[in-house]
């Protein structure tokens, strides 16, 4: 397996050669070098995320789709989808049109690969999958919603607090009147429903393809042993937590080893080639987003 060194070097030695494209050229010949080795479609939708984590549109937006739309054209559809994710998360509204678009063009045979991090919207996306694929290098994170950047769990466990300790000191009231005075009139409400329709959509997709072979009580109990775990503040404490392989396991998510897989260490080695040149693409560019499939159709987006 080429690491991020080598396959910076293999991109240099084509740049110093002359050759046009380098870095589309090395990123899509291991592409497509994954693709061949499953013999299903490949997706990658990949995010510069830690290299500039505040420019806009490295989160999950309607403009995505978009770029969905270009890729899946043409492909043959009875090939199923290997969803190759590497993104922070981002609205939940585009997260749910996209997870709608892609089952309507794959029905439920869509597996997630994730090399590295598919955090918050991103791990959203992947419980809609039938299984993820994770090394033990792989992390998921939390789904408790942010709103605008503020945690909403933590705006209504904020306003109980508010509500309890004014009941019993009112003295208490200026101090929680200039911490909750900070939000706008609807902004609670907003909070309780974003949380609500965030759940509602992740147990319907874990029910409707992950967990949908299982019967009806096991199936329950394991969508609120997920649940239980990723959508609750009290477990994860931040929105940022890393959560890997094993824990994914152990709460219920049907989850396949990278290392385990028929294919082998070939797979794993593909898959994280695959992973360096894109990161190396990001590190050498100024792209900030890349959705693009194993026959070299992209669409990319540039933070500069």
């Amino acid at each position: 397996m080429p690491n991020w060194n080598e396959i910076l070097t293999e991109v240099s030695g084509l740049i110093a050669a002359g050759a046009e494209n380098a870095l589309d050229v090395t990123r899509r010949r291991y592409l497509k070098n994954l693709a061949g080795m499953t013999g299903r479609n490949t997706i990658a939708y990949y995010s510069d995320f830690l290299g500039a984590p505040d420019v806009l549109n490295v989160a999950i937006t309607d403009m995505d789709k978009n770029g969905f739309m270009s890729v899946i054209n043409k492909l043959d559809r009875h090939k199923g989808l290997d969803l190759i994710l590497h993104t922070p998360g981002g609205d939940i509204a585009a997260t749910e049109s996209l997870v709608d678009y892609l089952r309507s063009m794959f029905k439920t045979d869509i597996r997630a690969i994730i090399p590295q991090i598919a955090m918050s919207a991103g791990t959203m996306i992947a419980c809609s999958c039938k299984a993820i694929i994770m090394g033990k290098q792989s992390s998921i994170g939390p789904i408790d919603p942010q709103i605008r950047g503020i945690p909403a769990f933590g705006v209504i466990e904020e306003f109980e607090r508010a509500k309890k300790e004014i009941a019993d000191d009112p003295a208490c009231i200026p101090l929680w009147q200039t911490i909750i005075g900070k939000y706008h009139p609807t902004f609670i409400w907003e909070c309780e429903q974003t949380i609500q329709w965030s759940q509602e959509i992740m147990e319907e997709w874990l029910k409707s393809n992950m967990l949908i072979k299982k019967k009806k009580q096991d199936r329950e109990s394991t969508v609120l042993s997920i649940m239980r775990f990723l959508s609750n503040p009290q477990t994860t404490k931040d929105h940022a937590r890393h959560i890997g392989m094993r824990d994914c396991i152990n709460m219920g998510l049907v989850v396949h080893p990278l290392e385990e897989l028929i294919e082998g260490k070939d797979l794993q080695d593909a898959v994280l080639s695959v992973h360096h040149a894109y990161m190396v693409t990001f590190s050498l560019s100024t792209i900030i987003k890349i959705i693009e499939n194993q026959d070299g159709t992209s669409m990319m987006m540039s933070g500069g």
